[in-house]
């Protein structure tokens, strides 16, 4: 199986740049994953195909502000970190811009001195780790002064930084959005709960790996990223419950998937657990738990588009995304949704 055969051709203007507003009025692609048939309509519409019984598991981590913008404390020359992990406290692996001027033992200040750091080593692939010092709470210094660490297919600046996060997150730590979650507003979440479908959460930090490029030619030769992630013991009873009633588990988002299957696929069943995974799904996957998956478009040769092709077929998502292109739909983080059922 070949990377490039998970290639299609999209045309830069439909990357959307900014969010819609309100959040649930981005368009929906809804296909059956069985025969490839669409329907085209709007994320608030997902009520119409959400059964008594069914289950949709949300990950509700949050993104961290990780980005910073400061100067070296010697020379004042500009320079920029994103923090990439918590290692212990206060210190951080980070990637610098510019790396060549971040050695060991260099300082830096962020946010007018509210926030100061040391770099204390240099790791063998170029990240830095850095001792950060501030007073008081860092998280809340960091929600201060930080800035979204947006994609880098987005270069409009996010007005609203609340914008990328989902309406539901609480658990900070990922370096970006789990983006399917973002279209659900209260209020449509209230409407789901009246019908008899209920939500369950998982937690799992994303990565920056999420953004990183297939470089090798045969997709089994990819090294997955790993990311952290937690499936707490309300959820497992939530997801065994309605698998044992004949309701349907559905996935908001290839990171609860991923957390899902991955816990199947390690342990053989559903049950509380907590750690790493990197689980990497291609066609040729069978799923353990899925009956059905809320997720964004795509890049193209991405694991996520190899995750969805593994769910609905590789010539489902590739006709459906063609599709998508031709009635002008939005991709990526920002753009509308897909549900495949």
């Amino acid at each position: 199986m070949k990377t490039h055969d998970f290639y299609y051709d999209l045309p830069k203007e439909r990357i959307a740049q900014t969010p819609v507003e309100p959040r649930d009025h981005s368009r929906l692609l809804v296909m059956d994953r069985f025969t490839g048939e669409m329907e085209h309509r709007h994320f608030y519409d997902i009520v119409d195909y959400l059964r008594p019984g069914d289950l949709l598991v949300i990950n509700d981590s949050r993104v961290l502000p990780a980005r910073l913008y400061g100067v070296k404390e010697d020379t004042g020359a500009h320079m920029e970190l994103l923090l990439l992990e918590q290692k212990e406290n206060q210190v951080w692996e980070c990637l610098a811009k510019p790396g060549k001027k971040a050695k060991p033992g260099t300082k830096l200040i962020f946010g007018d001195g509210l926030l100061t750091g040391e770099v204390v080593e240099v790791k063998e692939d170029g990240n830095r780790m850095v001792q950060f010092t501030c007073d008081g709470n860092f998280y809340a210094v960091l929600d201060q002064i930080g800035q979204m660490p947006l994609p880098p297919y987005i270069t409009e600046k996010l007005q609203d930084k609340e914008r990328y996060q989902t309406v539901y997150s609480k658990e900070l730590g990922s370096a970006a959005a789990p983006t399917a979650g973002l279209h659900f507003t209260p209020e449509l979440m209230d409407k789901i709960r009246a019908m008899g479908v209920d939500f369950a959460s998982v937690t799992l930090h994303v990565g920056l790996g999420t953004f990183r490029p297939v470089k090798a030619e045969e997709v089994t030769d990819h090294k997955m990223h790993s990311e952290h992630c937690l499936l707490p013991q309300e959820t497992a009873d939530k997801i065994l419950k309605t698998k044992a009633n004949g309701g349907r588990v559905i996935a908001v988002g290839t990171t609860s998937c991923r957390t899902l299957e991955s816990v199947a696929t390690f342990t053989g069943k559903i049950q509380p657990w907590e750690g790493y995974t990197d689980i990497f799904i291609y066609p040729g996957y069978e799923f353990k738990v899925l009956d059905g998956l809320i997720t964004n478009f795509h890049l193209p040769e991405s694991t996520l588009i190899m995750l969805v092709s593994a769910f609905a077929g590789r010539e489902h998502i590739l006709h459906a995304y063609e599709e998508a292109v031709k009635l002008e739909y939005r991709f990526f983080s920002f753009g509308d949704a897909c549900l495949f059922i």
